[in-house]
């Protein structure tokens, strides 16, 4: 088994034929210690200083790099009809504090019992598509 600790470069300069996925969901992207295997059977050991990101390059071997690829998960999508709209969402939303994306167009909502129960009550138009899903980061409360 490798060890890795950091990440070798943020992207793969190498063509797709010379890159080797490691998929990973997205909650072992926030822990420092976690295991995974490549497609080629390769095992990884992660010990990290620092959090590794969506198709980073964690190892280069006989010409081959070795990316981490995050696993696409289902959300709930909430479309914004206008400004209005958004603010409400946003702000039902974040009372629930949940992950979410916010897009220009739409918000995505980890997928959850709480959310679906708010999309219910409120009737809200969404979807629930399968994405590469990239909440913000969470912000601790200043004093």
């Amino acid at each position: 088994m490798l060890i890795i600790q950091c990440m070798v470069a943020e992207r793969s300069d190498l063509p797709t034929t010379h890159q080797v996925e490691l998929r990973a969901e997205r909650r072992l992207f926030l822990k420092r210690r976690w295991r995974g295997i490549a497609d080629d059977g390769t095992e990884f050991g992660f010990d990290l200083e620092t959090r590794l990101t969506d198709g980073c390059v964690v190892f280069h071997q006989n010409g081959n790099d070795y990316i981490v690829r995050q696993l696409p998960e289902t959300v709930y999508q909430i479309p914004f009809h206008s400004l209005a709209h958004a603010a409400l969402v946003a702000w039902k939303t974040g009372n629930l504090h949940l992950p979410a994306e916010i897009r220009e167009d739409a918000i995505l909502v980890l997928h959850d019992e709480a959310m679906a129960n708010l999309l219910a009550r409120e009737g809200w138009e969404f979807t629930e598509p399968e994405v590469v899903f990239k909440p913000l980061k969470a912000i601790a409360h200043s004093p």
